[in-house]
């Protein structure tokens, strides 16, 4: 028996201030402005219904060009919902009460690097949770295995009199905000991205680059241009 597919719709929230980078959602980034490069890529990806950015800056995005389309919906942040302060839930909250969906899938402008292959590895993996029962949601995160220390100097994770490979430590997984996937049912359930039984999902170290301070901005140029001559010299 076939299943149909679900709709899936993502979330692609966009505002025109930026704190610690100024405009850096619509600043140049390696030739193309920075939320074009994760809009183009969520546009790749075929099991994407619809991309919908919930925005205060409609004026900004038409002078870079950006218009909508049947699969590009623009909706007007409320006014009681922007701002630097206010809670990226309820922004959220706002698309899943208007736009209808079986799954959400939500990023942000400053994951420039994430491909669409790893998109579709994170929503293969989280229908195969969800249909056996063991996944409401799914985020990315990144390993580490690393020692850690507290600020008073005592060790977290390993015991310093009995040092073994960093490899062999227990790995911890860090929250990367790369990528969210979401119903409105565990929505409902948590008012958060992340539902009761979520499901984690490691992409690629270069991939989960986020950009929120000037150096995040200077290491994830580097690293794009690393991409673009790997690329090159397959295409050769």
């Amino acid at each position: 028996m076939t299943h149909p597919k679900p709709r899936i719709v993502a979330l692609l929230p966009m505002k025109a201030n930026s704190e610690r980078v100024k405009g850096k959602n619509f600043r140049d980034f390696c030739g193309k402005p920075l939320f074009r490069w994760v809009l183009d890529t969520l546009l790749e990806v075929q099991e994407i219904d619809q991309v919908v950015i919930n925005t205060d800056a409609r004026h900004i995005l038409a002078e870079k060009g950006l218009v909508e389309t049947d699969r590009i919906v623009i909706r007007d942040r409320k006014r009681e919902i922007c701002g630097d302060a206010v809670s990226m839930n309820l922004v959220l909250a706002d698309d899943v009460a208007n736009v209808p969906a079986d799954l959400y899938l939500m990023t942000h402008t400053t994951n420039p690097l994430m491909s669409a292959a790893t998109i579709r590895g994170a929503i293969a993996a989280f229908l195969g949770g969800q249909a056996a029962d063991t996944a409401d949601s799914l985020f990315t995160v990144g390993k580490v295995q690393t020692r850690f220390y507290r600020a008073d100097c005592s060790p977290v994770n390993h015991d310093p009199d009995n040092l073994i490979p960093t490899q062999n430590l227990e790995p911890w997984f860090e929250e990367n905000s790369n990528l969210y996937i979401f119903t409105a049912s565990s929505f409902g359930k948590t008012k958060a991205r992340i539902g009761k039984q979520p499901m984690m999902f490691e992409g690629p170290f270069f991939e989960s680059i986020d950009i929120d301070t000037p150096a995040d901005w200077d290491f994830a140029v580097v690293a794009a241009r690393y991409l673009q001559e790997q690329q090159k010299e397959k295409t050769a």
